[in-house]
This record gives C-alpha cells, structure tokens and sequence, in this order.
C-alpha cells in the first residue's frame, strides 16, 4: 500500500493525473457531439449551413477583434477610470456637478487613511474601520456597490441609516452597557451633561448668523441638523438629520463620527487650555455605593420623564432607558448580553458601512458640505469648553471641589470621553483616577443630547 507521508509528491502527481483524465473525457464528449452535427445552426464554426460560424442567441452581438478585446478590459481597469472618468450627479444641495475620476481616487485614499487611523492609531476602530472600509467601496469605479436599488452599501443605507431603525437600536445597546450609577451617587455631575449642550445651541444660533455671508443660505432645519454634530452623538445626529435634513444625512453623519473617533485628538488641547496643573490635579472622594432598587428605577423615572415632558425625544431616550433596565432588572440576561454584544455589534457594523457609504465626491468635496464639516468641528469644541468651564465655575460655590477635566466627557462620545478626561488627569498625577466620575457627566450627556435633539423636532418639525 502506498504509504502518503513518505511519497507526497507521487500522490500529488497521481491525484494530478487523475482530474486531467476526468477533465479530457468530459470535454472529448462535447467536442464529439458539437463535431458529429453539421446541420444545426447553434454551432459555434463555418459550415454549409451556418458559413459565419455564429453561436445561437449572438446574432446581433458585434464581432469583437484581440486589438478591441484588449482596448475594453483596458478602458475597465480602475487606472483608467481615475484617470479618464467624468459622470454628472446631483450635490446634497440637489445641485448638478461633474464628478471626476481623480475625486474618485481621492476619496479611496481618504477611505484607507481612515482604516488606518482605526486600524494603525487606534481611533475607535470599531467605527473608523468599518467607515473606512465603506468609504473605499462606494468610490470603487464600475463597482455599483452604492448605486440605486441593488448596491450592496445602497441596500444598507436605505434599510437602517436613512431612517430611525439603526440608531434607535443603537440606543438599546448603548441602554444595555451603560452604568448610571455614577450619575446617580453624584446628580450634579448632570450639570455637566447639560452644560455641553450649549455647544449644539450656540452653534445654532452661529449657523443663523453665517446666513449673513454671501453663498450660505441654511434653513433652521438644516442648522439643527448641523448643529446636533456638538454633541457627539452619531445615533443622535442620523435620527435627526432623517427628520428634519435628510438631504444633509450624509455630511452631518460622516461628521459626527469622524468627531466621535477623534475625541482623543479634539479634546485634550482644549482641556489643557481652559484648566491650570492645580485643577487637573484635584482629587475627588470615592463615589457612594448605589443600590441595585436606584438602578432600576432610574431609568423608568427618565423615560416617564420624557413621555410627560420632550414626547418628541421619547423614542430615543426610550429605546436608551429600555436596553439600561434590562440590563438592570437581571431577569432577561439573554436579551442583555444579546443587545451588548450580537445585536449591537452587527447594527454598528452595518451603521458604520452605511455611513462610509455616503462619503462620495459629490456629497463630500463640495463648499457646503466642508463647511459644515467645519461648523460641526466648532460645535464639538464649543461643547467641550463648556463643560470645563461650567465645572470650573461651579466649584465656585462647592466645598468638595469637582476637577473640570471630566467637564469635558459631557458630551455624548460614551466611554471615549469619559476615558480621555482620565487619561489627562493621569499625565498630571499618575494616582488620580478620573474615569468613574467622568462616566456621570458623560451618560448624562447622552440623555442631554437626546433632550436636544428632542426639542428641535418639537420646535422645527411640524
């Protein structure tokens, strides 16, 4: 018996024998039959009676030559596409314009920079990958994955990102891993939350103004839409774009996860900036145990809250206070851990696609969509500073004093605020441990967003 181990070339070289024998009988029959009929017209050579050799069913297909045959597959390659390539399409702004090749191959090199800031840097991969994975296929030339109604990224979007279905979902997971404990050992902290909202307001009012400059012409929808980006909150920022803008979805999403993954960028200078050594280095006490019966009722006291109060921010508060009391009821842990991890690991997934999706030269390399981008940077910095200084003035009047580094986490980016408002406090003092009592105002933020976001539907939507 022929032992495998010790002749590995001799049973490669029969198992090669073996197909090429199989392969040649099943050819040989095809060949024989096409040869032996010499009267049907379906056969692919010159003969009495079909004397151009034409296949059945090609008919009316044109004769193609090798010189034309290699002058297609040339003129289909990606190189010639970003290089020859020019098609119209329609801006946010429901503008025309001429989308180029070369934009094409810029936004692929965006698309991989941001893979690489996940991937490389470590700038929130979980949405940096994804997003930039989504930005490199939609900008595929002749690869239609973004194209109405069958492209892949298309079907995305228009299942779960053009809507409240994906963000709303979202909310549930986000419910399922938060811990509001520190809010409640410590309410005050709330303040902070509420405090960087004056980021989403202030640029509200900034985005009216820039109506005065010739060329900006944004409608109070728009600007809530806009403004929203301070927070952020990407879930938040789709939910109300698809209310109240959707033709602006597109920019304020990318925008505002862009925002949420360079958190760690954005913040620290501004955190240095706005604080001295000695407040960086204030110590906070051990927050109070809170009871599991606290934990319950929280998150049933906000939602009643929100139906009685903002009803038009009830549907995302909600679906964030449903995902938090089953996490806290601990009587549904399947439906728990499925929301923290399966569920929201595959909607992020799709999320994540579906915004890199809408990162095309048409939506983004255009004066209104930069500028917006621009204006939701300075809503996020705006939201930042102030929460430092709101921490800073409210030790004003507080005998155990606050350290304002964990002003900066009341915007809505959970954990990744929370967790770079310790990290600089840490460069400080290496015992100074921030991330408990910056997860106060950095959950309170989401609520505050949320309460935003609310109030600008009841105001401008109708």
């Amino acid at each position: 018996m022929l032992n495998m181990n010790k002749n590995p070339k001799r049973v490669t070289m029969i198992v090669l024998a073996m197909i090429t024998v199989a392969f040649a009988f099943s050819f040989m029959g095809t060949v024989l039959a096409q040869s032996e009929s010499t009267t049907v017209p379906s056969q692919g050579y010159a003969s009495w009676s079909n004397p151009d050799g034409i296949i059945k069913g090609s008919e009316n297909i044109p004769r193609i030559s090798i010189a034309s045959f290699a002058r297609n597959i040339l003129e289909t390659t990606g190189i010639s596409a970003f290089i020859n390539d020019a098609r119209e399409m329609v801006t946010p702004a429901g503008e025309k314009t001429t989308v180029f090749g070369w934009q094409e191959l810029l936004m692929v090199i965006v698309g991989f920079v941001i893979i690489y800031l996940g991937a490389a840097k470590g700038f929130e991969p979980l949405l940096l990958i994804p997003i930039g994975f989504g930005t490199v296929f939609v900008n595929i030339p002749f690869g239609g994955m973004g194209d109405a109604p069958h492209g892949f990224l298309n079907i995305i979007y228009e299942a779960g990102v053009g809507n409240e279905f994906f963000p709303l979902i979202i909310f549930m997971g986000i419910g399922a891993l938060t811990d509001f404990g520190p809010l409640i050992a410590n309410p005050k902290t709330a303040l902070l939350g509420a405090a960087a909202q004056f980021g989403v307001f202030g640029t509200l009012f900034g985005i009216t103004a820039f109506n005065l400059i010739p060329g900006f012409n944004f409608t109070m929808k728009e600007a809530c839409s806009v403004a929203i980006i301070g927070g952020a909150d990407g879930p938040t920022t789709i939910y109300i774009a698809a209310k109240l803008a959707p033709h602006l979805l597109a920019t304020v999403a990318v925008a505002a996860y862009s925002y949420m993954a360079l958190v760690p960028v954005i913040q620290p200078p501004i955190m240095r900036a706005l604080t001295t050594p000695a407040e960086r280095k204030i110590r906070m006490k051990q927050l109070r145990h809170v009871s599991k019966v606290e934990k319950m009722l929280f998150p049933l006291s906000v939602f009643i809250l929100s139906i009685l109060l903002i009803p038009s921010a009830s549907p995302l508060i909600g679906c964030l206070m449903f995902g938090n009391f089953i996490r806290e009821i601990g009587v549904v842990e399947r439906l728990s851990k499925t929301l923290q991890n399966e569920l929201l690991n595959i909607v992020s997934i799709f999320l994540s696609l579906g915004v890199g999706s809408q990162m095309t030269p048409e939506k983004f390399l255009n004066p209104a969509s930069l500028s917006i981008v621009f204006m939701g940077l300075m809503a996020f910095a705006i939201a930042t500073a102030s929460g430092i200084l709101v921490a800073k003035f409210m030790n004003l009047f507080l005998k155990e004093k606050i350290n304002p580094l964990i002003g900066s986490a009341g915007v809505s980016a959970v954990p990744m605020a929370a967790r770079v408002s310790n990290r600089v406090g840490l460069e400080e003092d290496p015992g100074n441990f921030l991330i408990m009592h910056a997860m106060g105002p950095n959950v309170a933020g989401v609520i505050g967003t949320a309460i935003a976001a609310g109030v600008m539907i009841a105001v401008y939507g109708g």
